[in-house]
């Protein structure tokens, strides 16, 4: 028989990943390696490190449960490799195999290193497709060939039909409409109760990752108090069901809504379970269809939740492998500006800041329309240097990776790749923010001010912006109505609005990257 090595990376705790697919325990032998190459290539947050080591621990038990030989190493052990190539080299050392099997890595930098691995440590090594999303890198750039831009709608509408997923008998998509973002925008009402958040006991072994986690990152951005994230495929589905029995109901209505002290509203938080691997897409969606054909949700919330995950999050994750590796160093914008300190330690007046990057710093989280309306839209009109924001967004969320995190940045958030699928930069004075919140309510600057000194920074910090990407804009049919706006105001005004700008950033404070 040939024994065969298969190498488990800490986002891929599926036990059908397809490097599994084929296991026999009387002779394969599992490697899995917590290293601090991985913990540290950018400073992740202690949080998405403690849920992805103990995630793998626990996944390690699981599959010995089952009789299988598993090769682990943890971050603490004297022979710790550090690294990925570094551990997957012992490996080989240790068992000799005959080949090694691996699913292909979510992230270039690792795909790229992987493909040297063969010839590096003299062993024939299977790289297998990851079967666990909807669709493939190389299905995708079939979908893209030929299209002058790419819109996650008409991806979308194909991922509807190609699945079925809220589909008639006929074909058709439920309800007559395809997509109903537009009955998802209301805004919290004081007395609008949010359900309680569903909360993890950390076990023995989660308490022990903890310890580790606190003594070898505390100086990584973020705190490990309350840690309740699930680290098993049970309790992450129990999260799920919890989401789906308490706020899915009222997630369609109130998925841009944002409001002071609320972290999660009625979002899911099953992000950093789908992207680790331990909850499935296909299972996921299936659940949220059973809900609204039981009555138990309504289509517009279904409907949403879906193209979160049917439509935005294989179609950014096709982008990536589309557009790699070039697209991480696209700028059209030409922002350079370095990353201001408050977003490390949430130290401004802005509220609606200070309320997004406080709750990033202690849950690792932060829902989509904070990521992209709060922090990505001030970055977006300040100008910010996009390598300076995709390393923050890597750093602080527990759900983030490269493949989900660059597209979503670089193209909603910053419009830096100048339009390759969002058909227009999502900039925004503070009427949106006001509109879809409370943080207004709470700060003290006012939002319906724009030269003032108490004046929210973010009116002059928009006009500013459209007035200095005037002519980048022009060609944009999606950008008439601001620039038309624009040209009516008096050339004096729009001046003023400019030195308010500059003003405003010239007085906060900045830090490099790296200092953090």
């Amino acid at each position: 028989m040939t024994k065969t090595l298969r190498f488990i990376l800490g986002d891929q705790l599926s036990r059908d990943i397809s490097s599994l697919a084929d296991l026999d325990p009387e002779w394969d032998v599992v490697a899995m390696a917590e290293v601090d190459a991985e913990a540290t290539y950018v400073r992740h947050h202690p949080k998405k490190i403690a849920f992805v080591f103990s995630a793998m621990r626990h996944f390690a038990a699981a599959l010995e449960g089952e009789g299988v030989t598993v090769d682990y190493s943890r971050l603490d052990a004297e022979d710790n490799p550090g690294s990925l190539r570094a551990a997957v080299a012992d490996g080989v050392a240790r068992h000799r195999p005959d080949r090694m099997v691996v699913t292909e890595p979510g992230e270039w930098r690792l795909w790229r290193d992987m493909q040297g691995w063969q010839a590096d440590l003299g062993v024939p090594v299977e790289i297998r497709g990851d079967t666990r999303f909807f669709t493939t890198p190389a299905r995708f750039g079939r979908w893209a060939e030929g299209r002058k831009t790419l819109r996650m709608e008409h991806f979308y509408r194909e991922m509807r039909r190609r699945t079925g997923f809220l589909l008639t008998p006929d074909g058709q998509p439920e309800g007559g409409k395809w997509n109903y973002d537009a009955a998802n925008r209301k805004a919290l009402a004081p007395e609008v109760r949010t359900p309680d958040r569903f909360a993890v006991e950390p076990d023995a072994i989660t308490r022990e990752v903890l310890d580790l986690v606190g003594a070898r990152f505390s100086h990584h951005f973020g705190t490990l108090d309350g840690f309740d994230f699930a680290v098993t495929a049970e309790d992450a589905w129990a999260a799920f069901a919890d989401f789906v029995e308490r706020a899915l109901p009222s997630f369609g209505d109130y998925q841009d809504a944002m409001r002071v002290g609320e972290p999660f509203v009625f979002h899911a938080r099953i992000a950093v379970y789908l992207n680790a691997g331990l909850l499935d897409p296909w299972a996921v969606c299936r659940e949220a269809e059973r809900a609204y054909r039981d009555g138990q949700a309504p289509l517009n919330a279904v409907e949403g939740f879906i193209r979160q995950i049917l439509g935005w999050r294989e179609f950014v994750r096709g982008v990536y492998w589309l557009k790699m590796p070039e697209y991480r160093e696209l700028n059209a914008l030409n922002a350079t500006r370095l990353l201001p300190a408050f977003y490390w330690t949430g130290e401004t007046a802005m509220r609606c800041l200070h309320e997004a990057v406080t709750q990033t710093r202690e849950e690792a989280y932060a829902h989509h329309i904070q990521r992209l309306m709060v922090t990505g839209n001030f970055a977006l009109v300040a100008g910010l240097d996009p390598d300076a924001v995709n390393y923050w967004y890597m750093v602080v969320f527990a759900d983030a990776y490269e493949w989900v995190e660059l597209p979503n940045v670089q193209g909603m958030a910053l419009f830096a790749d100048g339009g390759v699928f969002a058909s227009k930069p999502y900039a925004a004075s503070g009427k949106y923010i006001d509109r879809m919140s409370d943080y207004c309510r709470h700060c003290r600057y006012d939002v319906r001010k724009q030269l003032t000194d108490d004046a929210c920074p973010l009116n002059a910090l928009y006009w500013a912006f459209i007035a200095a990407n005037r002519e980048t804009f022009e060609s944009n049919p999606r950008m008439t109505m601001p620039l038309k706006t624009l040209a009516r105001m008096a050339p004096d005004k729009v001046a003023a609005l400019q030195d308010k700008a500059k003003s405003f950033l010239d007085s906060l404070d900045y830090a490099e990257p790296g200092a953090w």
